[in-house]
């Protein structure tokens, strides 16, 4: 009889994170999900990560609006997100009453598989999350961050996924955001794991170094049950190994995927003429297709490679690529090693910039990684130099305990400030993930035709001001 291993299939999310910056509309997603959902696939990954902070900063979509479309066009495939664990969506730590309710409406809206992380692996901000998924019956799927450090030995995995397995954990993900993980090291993983736990493993991986291809048939060899693709127009480079090069080498391997191949090509064929509109219009850069073997060697996750190049271009400064590249690594070190995946990504990417584009390590430091050394996004996996934290924060207090227990109930503040422009609890959540993106949405959404009539003012002033006020 031939294993089954299951195929999620992100390009509704984190292909196009990696490849664009999380760009891609609801209107180029609609008309393929109805084929989508009869391809097959163990599920749809569509929501979380940075879709719901592109929907309203870039896109003036709703995001609870957008999987609910997407549940009517899909309804026969479970709908699987990522979720940040007590971040949420966000980049700061929630109060646990605004994480419990953020998931029940998730769940509510369509959400089947939770997908749960903590950028350090510290299992207690996946506390609440875990409890709340609980509680709607959905499935649970907590998630190991895989990085490479003197801390980071099968050893700490094993007992990693033996406690989120104790917590509750219906099922375990090794999710190496980097594609940093060899076919020899993912072989080992899996076979460590699959002695020790005993639900199943998804292993997600990004094709940026060259090596996925070759990790997820290692992996699967191993016993993982579950592998993350993406459709071929939108794979590869920073994404995942292609869906139907996957599918059909595992199938050639004895192993039953259960997705309908030529269902498959109808749906690459879709994508296809979209990936050449978004190369067109500038949102997809070519240079994210390439595989890079370098990120073996700074453990650069896809999403921030191409983040990092965006923002450096945006400063002129693409030139200090590969110095900001090289700086990663040393960065990450200081700050204790933690795994590249957001916020951490984002905090020790832009240090990184920072330490370059300033001409002197640590003379500029953000807020966040202030607030990291004072451990408010958990214990980091080797303890950071103290000379050096004080160096950073002075004299200010270290939190050593769970920080979600220093955060106050915020649910019904967050509610009364956001006033009469939240006409609901999802407009609540999308006020208190994202403060002041997520105002201004939802002012635009209530006044539009007053913001039209403001523009026109603002031309009248001009044009006035431009005659000399006569």
């Amino acid at each position: 009889m031939q294993r089954k291993v299951g195929i999620t299939e992100t390009v509704l999310r984190d292909a196009h994170q990696s490849l664009m910056a999380t760009r891609m509309p609801f209107e180029d997603m609609a008309p393929i999900l109805p084929l989508m959902d009869q391809a097959g696939y163990a599920s749809l990954e569509c929501w979380g990560g940075a879709t719901f902070d592109a929907c309203i900063r870039f896109l003036n979509e709703n995001p609870w609006e957008r999987l609910r479309e997407m549940k009517k066009l899909a309804p026969n495939t479970p709908f699987q997100m990522l979720l940040r664990g007590q971040n949420l969506l966000g980049y700061r730590h929630y109060a646990d009453d605004v994480v419990e309710r953020f998931v029940q409406l998730s769940a509510e809206n369509g959400i089947d598989i939770f997908r749960i992380f903590d950028a350090l692996n510290d299992v207690r901000n996946l506390e609440t999350a875990l409890r709340a998924v609980k509680k709607t019956g959905k499935e649970a799927q907590l998630t190991i961050c895989y990085t490479i450090s003197e801390a980071h030995t099968l050893e700490y995995y094993e007992a990693l996924a033996k406690e989120m397995v104790d917590m509750g954990a219906d099922s375990i993900c090794v999710k190496d955001m980097a594609g940093i993980l060899t076919p020899t090291r993912g072989a080992e993983l899996v076979s460590r794991l699959r002695q020790a736990i005993d639900v199943p493993i998804i292993v997600h991986t990004h094709a940026t170094s060259g090596v996925a291809y070759m990790t997820y048939l290692k992996v699967v060899e191993a016993g993982a049950n579950r592998v993350d693709c993406a459709i071929s127009p939108m794979s590869e480079g920073t994404s995942q190994p292609a869906t139907e090069s996957m599918v059909i080498a595992l199938n050639e391997a004895g192993y039953d995927c259960g997705v309908d191949v030529r269902i498959l090509e109808q749906i690459a064929d879709y994508f296809r003429p979209l990936k050449e509109k978004y190369i067109e219009e500038g949102l997809l850069d070519p240079k994210m297709l390439s595989p890079d073997p370098r990120a073996i060697i700074y453990q650069v996750p896809g999403g921030m490679l191409s983040n990092m190049y965006s923002q450096l271009k945006q400063a002129g400064a693409t030139n200090r690529y590969e110095e900001v590249l090289k700086e990663v690594p040393l960065v990450r070190e200081d700050l204790g090693f933690p795994p590249l995946v957001t916020p951490l990504s984002q905090m020790v990417g832009t240090q990184a910039a920072m330490n370059v584009l300033s001409g002197q390590r640590y003379k500029m430091v953000p807020n966040e990684v202030k607030g990291y050394l004072r451990g408010e996004y958990g214990k980091s996996p080797v303890p950071v130099d103290e000379e050096f934290r004080r160096s950073i924060i002075h004299d200010d207090v270290v939190i050593h305990d769970r920080p979600a227990n220093h955060i106050e109930p915020e649910f019904e503040s967050l509610t009364q400030e956001i006033g009469e422009l939240a006409e609901n609890d999802e407009d609540v959540l999308i006020y208190a993930l994202f403060a002041q993106v997520g105002k201004d949405y939802l002012t635009k959404r209530r006044n539009p035709v007053v913001e039209e009539q403001a523009t026109l003012s603002d031309e009248v002033v001009r044009v006035y001001a431009q005659m000399g006020g006569k």
